[in-house]
C-alpha cells in the first residue's frame, strides 16, 4: 500500500503493510529527507533525518505540536527554506511546533497537492520515549551521573536501614518526585497521542483508511496480566493467600524470585506453581539493585541468572526494583523483560516508557507495567483503595492497551492492598473482552504478530504468517 525511503517505526510497530526503497536519488529528493507515499503521483509525508545545513546547531528538547508532547530534534523553520524549494511547489506552514517557552521553534509544512513536511523524525521521537532518553533533555551530564551514583549508594546502605528508615526515605522523596511534570502519574497518553497524529497525517496521503494489525487476538480488545515479585521470606509466606484468591476467580499469574535469596526461592514451591500452570520469572539474582548497575556487574552475573533461567525454564526477566538499561536489558537473553512502566515518576528510577501496549528492545520483547505498583501506591502514597487501579484499568481498557499489574506477597500484611487487588480480579473476571493469559503468552504472540504481514488481494485485505489464523484487522482513520 505504501513506498518509503526507509523502514518506519510507526508502520513496523502497527504493521501497516509497506514496502522500503531508497528512492530519493530517482524522486530528486535530498538525502536529509525521508518520505513515504501511497501512489507515486500523490502526496507525499516527508520527514527530516538529519540537520538540514552543516552549520545548523540542534540539540533534542521538549516541544508541543496540536497539543501533543514530544522529545527529539526540530529543525527550525529558516534552515528548512532551501530543502523545501528543491521538492517543489509552493509550501505554507500549517502546524507550529513550540519550545517549552511556548515560543515558535519549527513548523509543520504543507504543499498545494496535500504533501505534509515533518521537520523531525518520527523514528527519533517515538525511541526517545520507549528508551526514556527524554529524561536527560536540556540536562547537564554530571546531574544524571550524580543521581544514578546516588541511587547506587542508596541500595548498598538499605540493608543497614532500618524498615522504618527506608520507608521514611522513600515518601519524603516522593514529595520531591511529584514536582516532575512529565510523564504524568497514573496515566501518560504523550507517546499515543504522537501515534495518533503520524496517523493522521497517513491517512490523508492514502486517501483511505489505513489497516493494521490490532493489538491483540481473536476478539479481545485488551490485556489483563497478573504478575508478582517475590522479594524475601513474608513474601514466600503470603504467596498461597494470594495464589488462592486468582484461582478462584479464574486467573494465573506469573511470580518472579529471587534466585540467590534462598527465603525468596523455594525449588518445592515454584515447581508447585508451574505444575499448576502458573509462570515463573527470574527477579534479578539478589536483589541489591546492582545487576546491571554497571556492565562489569552485569558480564559477572549474567551467567548465573541463566543457570536459574534454565533450571525453572523461565522465559522473562524483572529487574529489582525494577532498574533499567536500555543498552543492557536487550543483552539478558530472556524471551521477555517485564522491567519498564508506562509511568512511574516515584520508583526508584524514575520515568516510564510511555507505552501501553508491548514492544521491542531489539530482539527482546517488554512488557510495560502500566497499573502503578502496589508498594508504590498503598506504602508510599498512601492511598486506602482500589480507586487508581480501577481508573487506569479501565481507561486502559478503553484504549485497547495491556494492564500488566505488579504485586508483592511480600506487602499484603496492608489489608488495603489485598482488598484492593480483590476488587481489581473481581471487576474484569466476567470481561469476555479482556485476554487474561501469562505474560509469556503475550510475549509469544507479539513474536507471532510481528512476523505477521497484511497484502491486498483483490480489494480485501489478506494476513500472511504465524498470526494469520488469530490476527484482526483493524484501520486508522476509517
Amino acid at each position: 500500500m505504501f513506498q518509503s525511503t526507509s523502514p518506519f517505526l510507526l508502520f513496523d510497530f502497527f504493521r501497516v503493510p509497506y514496502e522500503c526503497r531508497d528512492v530519493r536519488s530517482d524522486a530528486h529528493v535530498p538525502g536529509a529527507i525521508g518520505f513515504l507515499y501511497s501512489y507515486a503521483d500523490g502526496p507525499r509525508l516527508f520527514w527530516s533525518i538529519a540537520p538540514c545545513s552543516p552549520s545548523t546547531d540542534l540539540s533534542p528538547d521538549a516541544y508541543t505540536v496540536a497539543n501533543v508532547r514530544l522529545f527529539g530534534t526540530v529543525v527550525p523553520d529558516v534552515a528548512l527554506e532551501d530543502r523545501l524549494a528543491q521538492l517543489g511547489g509552493t509550501w505554507r506552514r500549517d502546524i507550529a511546533i513550540r519550545d517549552g517557552r511556548g515560543n515558535t521553534a519549527g513548523s509543520i509544512w504543507r504543499r498545494a497537492d496535500g504533501s505534509v513536511f515533518l521537520p523531525f523524525d518520527p523514528d527519533e521521537i517515538i525511541n526517545t520515549y520507549l528508551s526514556e532518553r527524554y529524561k536527560t533533555l536540556g540536562r547537564r551530564a554530571p546531574l544524571v551521573r550524580l543521581e544514578g551514583l546516588a541511587r547506587a549508594s542508596y541500595y548498598r546502605l538499605r540493608p543497614m536501614l532500618p524498615r522504618s528508615a527506608q520507608m521514611r526515605f522513600r515518601r519524603s522523596f516522593s514529595k520531591v518526585q511529584a514536582k516532575v511534570p512529565f510523564p504524568a502519574w497514573p496515566t501518560e497518553t504523550a507517546l499515543h497521542d504522537f501515534y495518533r497524529l503520524l496517523f493522521s497525517f497517513v491517512a490523508e496521503i492514502a486517501g483511505e483508511p489505513v489497516p493494521t494489525l490490532a493489538p491483540w487476538p481473536r476478539n479481545f480488545k485488551w490485556a489483563v496480566v497478573l504478575t508478582h515479585d517475590v522479594e524475601g521470606a513474608e513474601g514466600s509466606k503470603n504467596l498461597l493467600q494470594l495464589l488462592e484468591v486468582e484461582r478462584q476467580r479464574g486467573y494465573r499469574s506469573s511470580w518472579n524470585f529471587v534466585p540467590e535469596n534462598k527465603a525468596s526461592a523455594d525449588e518445592g514451591l515454584i515447581a508447585e506453581l508451574r505444575q499448576g500452570g502458573f509462570e515463573v520469572g527470574v527477579h534479578g539474582l539478589v536483589h541489591d539493585g546492582r545487576d546491571i548497575a554497571s556492565h562489569r556487574t552485569f558480564k559477572s552475573r549474567l551467567p548465573r541468572i541463566h543457570q536459574y533461567a534454565e533450571r525453572w525454564q523461565a522465559s522473562g526477566f524483572r529487574s529489582p526494583a525494577t532498574l533499567r538499561s536500555w543498552e543492557l536489558m536487550p543483552l539478558l537473553g530472556f524471551d521477555y523483560d517485564s522491567s519498564y512502566s508506562d509511568t512511574a515518576p516515584y520508583e526508584p528510577q524514575p520515568g516510564g516508557c510511555c507505552s501501553w501496549l508491548p514492544y521491542m528492545i531489539n530482539d527482546l520483547v517488554e512488557l510495560p507495567i502500566t497499573l502503578p505498583q502496589d508498594h508504590t501506591l498503598f506504602e508510599i502514597l498512601g492511598h486506602v483503595d482500589a480507586g487508581v487501579w480501577l481508573q487506569k484499568a479501565h481507561f486502559l481498557r478503553d484504549q485497547g492497551g495491556m494492564a500488566l499489574i505488579l504485586t508483592h506477597p511480600d506487602y499484603i500484611g496492608n489489608e488495603r492492598l489485598l482488598s484492593s487487588y480483590v476488587k481489581v480480579l473481581d471487576e474484569f473476571a466476567d470481561d469476555e473482552t479482556a485476554w487474561r493469559v501469562l505474560p509469556r503468552d503475550i510475549s509469544a504472540w507479539w513474536r507471532r504478530r510481528a512476523a505477521t504481514t497484511l497484502r491486498r488481494v483483490e480489494g480485501e485485505w489478506k494476513l500472511d504468517g504465524p498470526a494469520s489464523d488469530e490476527a484482526a484487522v483493524a484501520f486508522v482513520g476509517a
